[in-house]
């Protein structure tokens, strides 16, 4: 990468950064991304919930698609340059990803392959962008942006359970023996945890089922608690939910998000397209299984292609009040990325016809 095209990178990076877009609140970011990208040499729209899709290649070839997040937690972060180091909200989750794939399309030599870009809304609450692109055309293959290092590709995430729980009681005086409202939430909520820590599948985070207490509040007569369940691969979710009605006895409950986890085949397409990359870099390649969600957990299942997830910076912090990427690494991920995408293009060419994969590999 020359010192014009890494200054061009990060020029378009910060500038993403600097527009605030929390969750549900994308459409200044999207409509910067919708006027900003043809100058990349794509082709942008914005579709019915607010993802901006920039593509460029033959509308009839093999596609590729990469998919990476616009939005943020809400808490801000002063965007600033200390070093090699940019600070701001979504340089790590997930702006840094998502540039570096609008930087690494618009460079790489696809030939007969059409990739798209895919910026989408509403990943930190439920996955609403997703959701909506996966109604669509099944790509021939996908990257999901999300921060795994530049020499990590992401190939399993954990899945995730969002309970809500309401109880109410008598009210009583304090010395009463009777249980109280707030003695129902905290037994429901033990209950839960002592359910996760029966049901471990193996000795890694990503195989135990892991309960975090998101909000409670209570008094004698009232209590409500909100949980989310971390839940690894072959997770049976019909019996939890028979575990939580009856754990909940006579109190309310509501489950308001079911995705399952998601492990892609490391020896698919995608990842070993990545692997290359990361060796032309001169990295050794690392396969990661996170604890988190994604949106690969909604598009992987839903199209069945192979699939990977890949994006510079530390996962560890994001949400952090000190979020922040590296931008030399920002730039190592490119290249990784684009030379990633000429190979997955090259193989998915060869798959559709033989000529159209010379034309690949001649840059054409």
């Amino acid at each position: 990468m020359s010192a014009a095209e890494a200054e061009r990178a990060t020029a378009l990076l910060r500038r993403m950064v600097e527009i605030p877009s929390p969750s549900g609140s994308e459409q200044d970011l999207s409509a910067h991304l919708e006027r900003e990208l043809p100058a990349w040499g794509f082709r942008t729209r914005r579709d019915e919930v607010g993802n901006v899709l920039a593509e460029r290649g033959p509308a009839d070839g093999p596609v590729i698609m990469l998919v990476g997040h616009m939005d943020t937690v809400p808490d801000p972060v002063p965007v600033r340059v200390e070093g090699d180091l940019l600070y701001g909200r979504g340089t790590v989750d997930a702006k840094g990803p998502l540039a570096t794939m609008v930087c690494a399309a618009a460079s790489a030599r696809t030939g007969p392959v059409r990739i798209v870009v895919a910026g989408v809304v509403e990943e930190e609450t439920f996955g609403r962008g997703a959701t909506h692109l996966a109604l669509g055309p099944r790509p021939d293959a996908l990257i999901v942006g999300e921060p795994n290092g530049w020499a990590g590709v992401g190939i399993g995430y954990k899945g995730r359970v969002v309970v809500r729980y309401e109880v109410r009681r008598p009210a009583v005086h304090t010395a009463s023996p009777e249980e109280k409202a707030s003695e129902a939430a905290v037994a429901f909520h033990r209950a839960v945890v002592g359910y996760c820590e029966e049901h471990v599948t193996g000795p890694r985070a990503f195989d135990q089922p892991l309960t975090t207490l998101l909000h409670v509040e209570g008094t004698i007569e009232h209590a409500r608690l909100t949980l989310a369940v971390r839940t690894p691969p072959g997770f049976d979710l019909p019996r939890f939910e028979t575990f939580l009605t009856g754990a909940a006895r006579d109190g309310q409950l509501w489950i308001d998000d079911r995705t399952p986890a998601v492990r892609v085949d490391h020896r698919g397409a995608a990842v070993r397209a990545l692997c290359a990359g990361i060796r032309a870099q001169g990295g050794r390649p690392t396969l990661k299984l996170k604890t988190g969600t994604a949106d690969l957990n909604i598009l992987e299942p839903a199209w069945g292609c192979p699939a990977a997830v890949y994006g510079p910076g530390d996962s560890a912090l994001d949400h952090t009040d000190h979020e922040h990427i590296d931008l030399r690494e920002y730039a190592t991920a490119i290249e990784v990325l684009r030379h990633g995408l000429e190979a997955l293009a090259a193989e998915l060419a060869a798959d559709a016809a033989p000529e159209a994969a010379e034309a690949v590999v001649a840059g054409r």
